[in-house]
């Protein structure tokens, strides 16, 4: 984690990498990171707040392509992976029913909605991202769409929280 005040002396390159990982929508890293400086936290997470408003489908599409699939546990050293990986830690990888409904259920999402399936995992159990996936099912691909821009919102602004601080 970042204090603010060195986030806001960062230059603009730096800047922007800090809070790519935040979300892969590089149009929010590069207008946040240009919003600098911010007076508080308050500040610098109502900005970024303001920015996820204007998301539609299509920084939805952008953004899935840095997050795996629910269940699945992302590979690699990128800092998008760790970040899933700690956000998963709940989603118990060792119950074997549970991870063949959850399989099952991503397969019966991306058939319907054509993209992967994206909740903020972080605080409920495989259990619960389970039946809000199937929940989320019976959706129609609007009230869909607009669920998981929420659903994006909170992942990004709460990745945001633990990567600057005070």
């Amino acid at each position: 984690m970042i204090a603010l005040s060195h986030f806001n002396l960062l230059a603009e390159d730096a800047a922007r990498a800090l809070l790519q990982p935040c979300v892969a929508i590089p149009a929010w890293t590069q207008a946040l990171a240009a919003g600098r400086p911010y007076a508080d936290l308050s500040a610098l997470h109502h900005a970024a707040r303001e920015l996820t408003q204007t998301w539609g489908r299509a920084e939805l599409e952008q953004a899935l392509s840095a997050h795996p699939r629910i269940g699945e546990k992302p590979t690699g050293e990128q800092r998008h992976a760790a970040l899933s990986r700690q956000e998963q830690a709940s989603v118990n990888a060792d119950d074997v029913a549970l991870a063949q409904a959850l399989k099952a259920a991503n397969a019966r999402y991306e058939a319907r909605f054509g993209r992967v399936f994206l909740i903020r995992a972080k605080g409920r159990s495989g259990e619960e991202i389970l039946q809000a996936l199937a929940q989320r099912l019976t959706l129609s691909d609007a009230e869909e769409t607009a669920r998981a821009l929420g659903e994006l919102r909170d992942i990004t602004l709460l990745r945001l929280e633990g990567t600057i601080g005070q």
